[in-house]
């Protein structure tokens, strides 16, 4: 595979927490313009932010979980020539996952659906991480 083809879907994933960090600091400083809260209330904690905004950090905040596996596994796949086409798509099937789950989250955040998009990419992430380990102890 190339580097490009292996490296896109990590690109992606880069974006997506860029937009959700954008759009995040779109609505906190919204919600500060409009009144709906003081810096002051905010400068230690979370807990004063308003539902809106508070959706957009939580939505912000899990790009730095569960996709912190995908950026440690994508340059040992890569660095050990282990990443081929299979590889790539459960990366992109990853990706797609998780821009799923930050749309529920920043829209209408029903717990159920995001729940399952969150399973779906732990499967995919688990799939990619076993393969990974067979055929790299396998070889």
């Amino acid at each position: 595979m190339t580097v490009q083809a292996i490296l896109a879907p990590v690109f992606v994933q880069v974006l997506l927490t860029f937009a959700l960090g954008v759009w995040m600091g779109r609505v906190r400083f919204a919600a500060v313009s409009a009144g709906g809260v003081k810096v002051g209330d905010i400068a230690l904690g979370q807990k004063a932010w308003p539902a809106r905004a508070q959706q957009a950090a939580n939505a912000y905040a899990n790009q730095f979980e569960l996709p912190v596996l995908f950026y440690a596994l994508v340059p040992l796949a890569f660095a050990t020539r282990k990443a081929d086409l299979f590889f790539v798509v459960l990366a992109w099937m990853f990706v797609a996952t998780r821009i799923v789950h930050a749309g529920v989250f920043i829209t209408t955040n029903h717990v159920p659906y995001r729940f399952r998009a969150f399973v779906a990419g732990v499967v995919v992430l688990l799939v990619m991480w076993v393969v990974f380990a067979v055929r790299l102890l396998a070889s």
